[in-house]
Formats: structure tokens, C-alpha cells, sequence
């Protein structure tokens, strides 16, 4: 947008004059009068006009300044403003203003967040991140942040990758010992993955970990259409035993066919995690074999909202969760929401799957990963 200013004896003089040199396209935006010191001399009137930043590739606009003539035939020089720098950093300043201030329906609004950290708080927002464990770590950081560090962005970065760090619960693998056994149980609605999930696992035990381990699996899933042809298919290529069961009382028998196996994996039928008839006949199976320790694994997607995981959780929780498995996290870019779920419900992270392909697209866990992807917005 191009402002102009035009001068004469009267308003409708100097509108004239606005309209002889840029036509009807001008729009008025102030009229103020100038007294003249001199007391012979008339006052005279400026009016001062803007125009659409398209008018100037219809027709050219002097640069500097505009002669226009007076009834006395004098001579007046009209001063050339642009404004459009002022305006575009001022806008800019404004946009700058808006990202400090907390949302109202956040009910966090009484925080105003430092220039030097605005680019943090907005990737913690676009992340997805607790809002409440946000305004937690940001009032913190900025009463004891030390001034020397806050206007080094370098620094700021690196402090709040060190508190997500220690945010972060994660469970690292620990390897068996020669007679050792390990039996998990992986449960969680359709769809997140957890049959994929445990091919991944099974081939990472058996033949990724330098410890070639025995590997077992046992499906409780007769439900799903093709879930059994699907176990079957990865067990063959991997020669791997499976054991069917399709009745609660059938599971320590499997097991113990399986008692040569180091590693036992067992999937469970997944449904709505308001289906609780699916989920309790989950707990029956648990039910028939209360002297063996079992690891519950709940597999979670990482592209669902954050409200959609707490219900997941919630409905899930009556089988006493022991540790979380995040997938599809190269289906999202949010991971804020990852992070601060597994905190708030104190369950550690063991596992993180990054794609379909068996079994490269499985890590365990990593602190330093998951802010990786927190910070960049998308998996490494």
C-alpha cells in the first residue's frame, strides 16, 4: 500500500489535486489543516490519500516528491511516503506479540512468554505437548534460566532438550540370561499394528541381536479375518513355532509346548477400546496363568489425538499395563503428545515403529531419537 499526501487552499482543493494525479482509485485516510505562521498567508489543507500496491503497475507514482500547483501560482512540494516497510514490521511485531500470549481456552493465559523463547513455545505447541506440563517447564525456565543463556538460541535449545530428557520414560532392553524367560502379552485396539509389531520383535530377538534367542509366538486373535494366515506367514520365513488358542484354558498348554523359547510373544485380539467384552476376555486368559509373570505391552498409534490415547489407555488399564509401544510415527508430526502421555501415566516406552517393513522399521526406545523428532517435526 503507497500513501501520499496533497496540499491546498480548502479540503475539496486538495482533494482535487489527490484525484488529478491518481484518479478515483485514492481513498482518503486523514484531512488536517495547516496553519500558516505567517498571518498574510492563507492555511492550507492536507489531505492524505492510500493506494492499492496494484496501482503502481497501472501507472507511475513519483518517488521522491509531487509539484502541485496552487491558485497563487506557487509552487508546493508534496512529501512521497511509503509505508509498506513500516506496515509489514509492524505486522510482524504483532504476529510476534500474539505467539506469547497464551490461548484463552488453555486457561494458562497469565504467562507471557519471552521473545528469546517464542520459537520453543511454538514447537511445543505445534507438538501437541500437555499444555499444562508446557506452562510447568516455561514458568520454570524462565524464573531460573540465567540471563547470559537466554539470548543464546544455541543454549535455549539445548536446555530444553535437556529437560525433555529427563522427561522422556524409556525402558531399554536387557539381555537374557542363558536360562531366562520372557513372556509379553501385546494388547490394544485394531489397526494400531501390534500383529506387525510382533513379527518386528520376533525377528529382532531371533536373528538381530547378536544372541540368536528362541522365539515363540501364540495368537489368541481367531476373531480377525486373515490374522492367523498373517502370524503364519512370518513364522514360516522365519521358522519360528506358533500355537493357536482359541479358549482361555488353552494358554498355559501353549506355553508350555513353548518351553524351550526364551522369548515368548502372544497376540491378542484388538477391537474398539470401548468394546469391553473384547478386553475382559483378554483378562480371562491372563486369568489362567496367574504363576507366570507377563509383560503387557499396550500398542499405541502416534497419530491420534491425545484424548484418543487416554481413552485407549483408560479402557485398556484393567490389565495393569506394564510398559508402551508407540507406532506409525512416521504417519504423524506431532511427538509432543507421545512424550508428555507417557509421563503423565508413568508407563515407560520400549519400542517405536517407524514403518511397515519387517523388522528394520523397529527401534527400541531412545530418549535422544524421540526429541529428534520432537524438535525437527518428523522421524529420523
Amino acid at each position: 500500500m503507497k500513501m501520499l499526501s496533497f496540499l491546498g487552499e480548502t479540503p475539496t482543493i486538495a482533494l482535487q489535486n489527490a484525484q488529478k494525479e491518481c484518479g478515483s482509485e485514492a481513498v482518503v485516510i486523514s484531512t488536517k489543516k495547516i496553519s500558516s505562521k505567517d498571518k498574510h498567508s492563507e492555511n492550507m489543507y492536507e489531505i492524505t490519500i492510500a493506494l492499492e500496491e496494484e496501482y503502481d503497475n497501472k501507472r507511475p507514482i513519483p518517488k521522491k516528491k509531487i509539484v502541485a500547483k496552487q491558485s497563487n501560482n506557487k509552487n508546493v512540494d508534496v512529501q512521497f511516503y511509503d509505508f509498506k516497510d513500516q506496515i509489514v514490521n509492524m505486522q510482524e511485531s504483532l504476529d510476534k506479540v500474539q505467539k506469547t500470549l497464551w490461548e484463552p481456552k488453555s486457561q494458562l493465559y497469565d504467562l507471557n512468554i519471552p521473545p528469546e523463547f517464542i520459537d520453543i513455545y511454538t514447537l511445543f505447541e505445534e507438538n501437541e505437548f500437555d499444555q499444562e506440563m508446557t506452562y510447568s517447564i516455561l514458568k520454570k525456565t524462565i524464573e531460573q534460566l540465567p540471563v547470559s543463556m537466554k539470548s543464546n538460541p544455541i543454549k535455549i535449545n539445548n536446555f530444553f532438550k535437556l529437560i525433555l530428557r529427563r522427561i522422556i520414560a524409556v525402558k531399554h532392553e536387557i539381555p537374557l540370561r542363558t536360562h531366562q524367560r520372557k513372556i509379553m502379552m501385546f494388547v490394544g485396539p485394531t489397526g494400531v499394528g501390534k500383529t506387525t509389531t510382533i513379527a518386528k520383535l520376533a525377528a529382532r530377538y531371533a536373528y538381530k541381536l547378536g544372541t540368536n534367542y528362541k522365539v515363540g509366538i501364540i495368537t489368541l486373535d481367531s476373531f480377525r479375518v486373515g490374522a492367523v494366515e498373517q502370524l503364519k506367514a512370518y513364522t514360516n520365513i522365519m521358522r519360528l513355532p506358533l500355537e493357536v488358542v482359541k479358549r482361555p484354558e488353552e494358554l498355559s498348554e501353549a506355553i508350555a509346548r513353548l518351553k524351550d523359547c526364551h522369548y515368548i510373544l502372544i497376540d491378542t485380539a484388538g477391537g474398539s477400546q470401548y468394546d469391553m467384552d473384547k478386553i475382559e476376555l483378554i483378562n480371562q486368559y491372563q486369568q489362567h496363568l496367574t504363576e507366570t509373570p507377563i509383560e503387557k505391552m499396550l500398542v499405541l498409534p502416534a497419530n491420534v489425538k491425545t484424548t484418543d490415547l487416554y481413552e485407549i489407555y483408560n479402557s485398556y488399564s484393567s490389565l495393569h499395563i506394564h510398559n508402551l509401544i508407540f507406532t506409525k510415527l512416521d504417519e504423524t508430526i506431532s511427538y509432543g503428545n507421545l512424550i508428555s502421555f507417557a509421563h503423565k501415566t508413568k508407563k515407560s516406552i520400549c519400542y517405536i515403529s517407524v514403518g511397515q517393513n519387517v523388522p528394520d522399521d523397529l527401534h527400541e526406545a531412545d530418549s535422544n531419537y524421540l526429541i529428534d523428532c520432537f524438535m525437527n517435526r518428523h522421524v529420523s
